[in-house]
């Protein structure tokens, strides 16, 4: 079993990204040299802030997500997240806790989302000194390190991880929406809202995600009054939906509700339009990001999908992260990357409200914090590791993301 907490050295400390960080396909920050983090959750330094040298305390975050494979998306938008969150905080001067003030850090490692990796990459970010595990990303990966990380009673936080079973143990908490939640919150909008009575469903059968989502989406459309005409199963990369669509085709179906990933809508939606349907479609918050992989924009024009976030708020927080997103990695910040900021908010809140470090300490803290977020203001946990706070829906508009109301 690994301890609850390790002790950092003094030579692992200047090994790791502090303050500053590497823009994707653009230049260096000014202030210091970034140390990237590999896919195995090595770390190679090339300076350190000034606040790690003068403070000597440092407090390490381990990062879990996918930076390859199919959900690569979501998991480089994780871990960009969360470093301009850990920039934020520690050119603010860092965390207080008690006498103490700490430098955050992360050592971020690859899962590819897949269970198997994702113990590898637990275990790599524990040999790395972490205090606090920021991930997994997806709900499969999330789930498989789950009763390691309460056998080890570290505070385990998922940005992402949306499975019921994520949060099972009394040290997991996450920022997202569970499935049931999302399931319950698409169908009301489907029934009451957009008047729907008839909805066919697209879901992943081999994953804990979608399937969540289905199943809580299809019982409450029912007990709004709808009818489900069609339920069609598909198995995680897939690329072919013709047999789905034909058979939904076939319906009297006034719109399709995919809960799944954007790499499934792609495909799903292309193929709709290919065999001439136009009927609307509804996603999860797994659609975040489609604009970046469909080819034609008008493949997915009018969906509608869940999110706790959208980068065109107008509001001071989200403007200045945003900003600040663009700046460092070229590129707009999706709601995975809210998520793992409010994340490392979330953490810091943990520490200044136990005044310790010490696990139990933080895990304890989880239920007395509120933290005003990029995904929520006024977020709360509770004892069950759910967060409290609203939710958005985005609409696909002339190519673009825009808030439906």
């Amino acid at each position: 079993m690994k301890k609850m907490t390790k002790v950092l050295s003094m030579a692992l400390a200047a090994s790791l990204v502090v303050a500053s960080f590497t823009a994707c396909g653009g230049g260096e920050k000014e202030e210091t040299k970034a140390a990237e983090t590999t896919a195995e959750g090595e770390t190679a330094a090339e300076g350190e802030t000034t606040a790690a040298a003068a403070d000597g305390e440092v407090f390490m975050i381990g990062g879990i997500g996918p930076l390859t494979g199919d959900a690569a998306s979501y998991g480089n938008s994780v871990k960009q997240g969360a470093e301009i969150a850990i920039e934020e905080i520690n050119a603010a001067g860092g965390v207080k806790v008690g006498d103490k003030t700490y430098t955050l850090a992360m050592t971020f490692a690859d899962d590819e989302a897949t269970e198997d990796k994702a113990i590898q990459a637990y275990n790599s970010v524990m040999d790395d000194g972490a205090q606090a595990i920021l991930g997994c990303v997806t709900s499969g990966a999330c789930i498989a390190i789950t009763d390691l990380t309460a056998e080890d009673g570290i505070l385990q936080i998922t940005p992402s991880g949306s499975a019921i079973d994520c949060a099972k143990n009394d040290n997991a908490f996450r920022v997202c929406f569970t499935d049931p939640a999302q399931g319950v919150t698409m169908a009301d909008l489907a029934a009451e809202t957009l008047g729907y009575k008839k909805v066919a469903v697209i879901y992943d059968s081999a994953s804990d995600y979608s399937m969540g989502i289905k199943e809580a989406f299809e019982e409450e459309f029912a007990a709004k009054g709808g009818e489900i005409v069609a339920s069609e199963a598909f198995t995680g990369g897939d690329v072919d939906f013709n047999t789905q669509l034909t058979t939904i085709k076939g319906t009297d179906a006034e719109a399709i509700f995919v809960p799944a990933y954007y790499q499934e809508a792609t495909y799903i939606t292309k193929q709709a339009k290919d065999m001439g349907m136009e009927l609307p479609f509804l996603g999860s918050d797994g659609w975040d990001g489609v604009l970046g992989t469909v080819t034609d924009a008008a493949t997915v024009e009018g969906a509608i999908f869940l999110s706790p976030f959208f980068a065109a708020d107008p509001s001071e927080n989200v403007a200045a992260f945003v900003k600040s997103y663009e700046e460092a990695y070229s590129a707009t910040p999706d709601q995975f990357a809210a998520d793992a900021y409010d994340t490392v908010y979330t953490i810091k809140a943990a520490m200044e409200q136990a005044g310790s470090i010490e696990s139990a300490d933080l895990i304890a803290a989880m239920t007395e914090i509120t933290v005003d977020g990029l995904t929520g203001d006024g977020i709360t946990w509770t004892a069950e590791g759910e967060p409290n706070k609203g939710s958005k829906f985005i609409q696909i508009i002339d190519g673009a993301y825009t808030l439906y109301e």
